[in-house]
C-alpha cells in the first residue's frame, strides 16, 4: 500500500507520486477529486461533485452531477488558475479540507448552475493508496497516474430545479487523483465502489482492447477502523441491459443501454476470495465524450450480505464492452 501523508489531500501534485516524492509537464495531467453519495438501502438519487485542476491549460473546474427523481443532472463551474492554482474553490463551488482523511465539505450554489449541495463527508474507513500505474500507445505515455480511495458517511442538503432534498447518512466514496490522464485513449477501464454494511470494496482496472489486463489494484476496507487489505485478483463478467432488462449490445454510443449487470471475483491478500452480484441502472452516461459511464448498482456477495455501490465502466474500444466503437488516435495494445 502506498504510504500517503497530510499534503497529499492537497490539488499540489507535480508528478504521480505521493507528495514526499519528486517533475512533469503534459497536456493531459490533471489532479481532481471526485465524491457520489448514494442511500445505503435502495437505488436512487446520486449525487456526485468533483473539483479538478489541470495546470497546462490553465484552468480548475468543478462538475455536480447525477440523477434525481430520474432525470440525469449535469451542472459546471470553472476559473482560471491565476495565481492560485491550488485552492479547491472555483467560485460557485468548492471543496473543504475540514480534516485530512477524516472529514470534507463540499458547496455548490444552489442558485447558480444546475445542481447546488451543502454536503459533509466523514470517513467510515482508511484511506487506500492505489500503486502507480502507467499505459504507453507504442512509445506514448497515454496514462501514468496515482490514486487513493476511501469510504465515508454523507449528510447535508442538495438542490435541484429549486427543490431542495435531505440526505440522511447516505455512504459513498472519495477518490483523489493526480497524473497523466488521456481518457481517450484507454482501452477500458473500471473503477468499482462496492458500499457494504461492514466495509467497502475499491477495485481499479484497466484492460486493452483485446482484454489483456494492464492493471489491477484495489482493496477490502473494514469499517472498524483496520487497515484495508489489498486486492490480489479480479475478474468481470458484466453485460449491458435495455428498458425492458434483457442484454443488448453497446453499439456505437450506447443508445440502447440502459443498465448494467453481471458477477465480478476478487481475491484479496491473504486468500479470501470474494463474488458478487450486482445489477443496476445506467445513471451518469458520459457520451458523447466517452463510452460507458456510471452505473448504480445493487449488489449481493456470495456469503448473504447485501449493499448499493457505483460501478464506472468506461474506455475507448474492449472486445466485451465496447466492441463497435469508432475510435481517435492509436490505442495501447497488449
Amino acid at each position: 500500500m502506498t504510504k500517503l501523508t497530510a499534503l497529499d489531500e492537497l490539488l499540489a501534485h507535480q508528478i504521480p507520486e505521493p507528495q514526499a516524492n519528486v517533475q512533469t509537464w503534459h497536456p493531459y495531467w490533471r489532479e481532481s477529486y471526485f465524491f457520489v453519495a448514494h442511500r445505503p438501502d435502495s437505488l436512487g438519487d446520486m449525487v456526485i461533485m468533483t473539483m479538478a485542476t489541470f495546470p497546462q491549460r490553465g484552468f480548475m473546474d468543478s462538475l455536480q452531477m447525477g440523477r434525481v427523481n430520474g432525470v440525469r443532472i449535469l451542472g459546471r463551474h470553472e476559473r482560471a488558475l491565476g495565481d492560485d492554482p491550488h485552492t479547491p474553490d472555483v467560485g460557485h463551488a468548492r471543496v473543504e479540507i475540514v480534516k485530512p482523511f477524516e472529514e470534507m465539505r463540499l458547496w455548490a450554489d444552489p442558485d447558480m448552475g444546475e445542481m447546488g449541495m451543502d454536503l459533509t463527508f466523514r470517513a467510515r474507513t482508511q484511506a487506500y493508496g492505489l500503486r502507480r500505474g502507467t499505459m504507453k500507445a507504442g512509445h506514448e505515455l497515454v496514462w501514468d497516474q496515482s490514486h487513493m480511495l476511501q469510504s465515508g458517511w454523507f449528510e447535508g442538503t442538495y438542490t435541484v430545479g429549486g427543490t431542495t432534498y435531505e440526505i440522511d447518512r447516505w455512504w459513498g466514496q472519495r477518490d483523489h487523483s493526480w497524473g497523466i490522464r488521456d481518457h481517450g485513449r484507454c482501452p477500458l477501464w473500471i473503477w468499482f465502489q462496492i458500499q457494504l454494511p461492514d466495509g467497502f470494496l475499491g477495485i481499479w482496472h484497466w484492460e486493452y482492447p483485446n482484454g489483456a489486463r494492464v492493471y489491477t489494484d484495489g482493496c477490502w476496507a473494514p469499517t472498524d477502523g483496520s487497515e484495508p487489505v489489498p486486492l490480489i485478483d479480479f475478474r468481470h463478467d458484466l453485460e449491458w441491459t435495455d428498458a425492458s432488462g434483457a442484454a443488448t449490445p453497446y453499439g456505437l454510443v450506447g443508445d440502447t443501454v440502459e443498465g448494467l449487470r453481471g458477477r465480478i471475483e476478487v481475491t484479496l491478500q491473504g486468500g479470501r476470495r470474494l463474488v458478487v452480484d450486482a445489477e443496476g441502472s445506467w445513471d451518469r452516461p458520459y457520451e458523447p465524450f466517452h463510452r460507458g459511464g456510471l452505473n448504480q448498482m445493487k449488489v449481493r456477495t456470495d456469503d448473504g450480505r447485501e449493499g448499493t455501490a457505483i460501478y464506472e465502466v468506461t474506455g475507448a474500444r474492449h472486445w466485451k464492452y465496447f466492441p463497435d466503437c469508432a475510435v481517435e488516435g492509436t490505442l495501447p495494445q497488449s
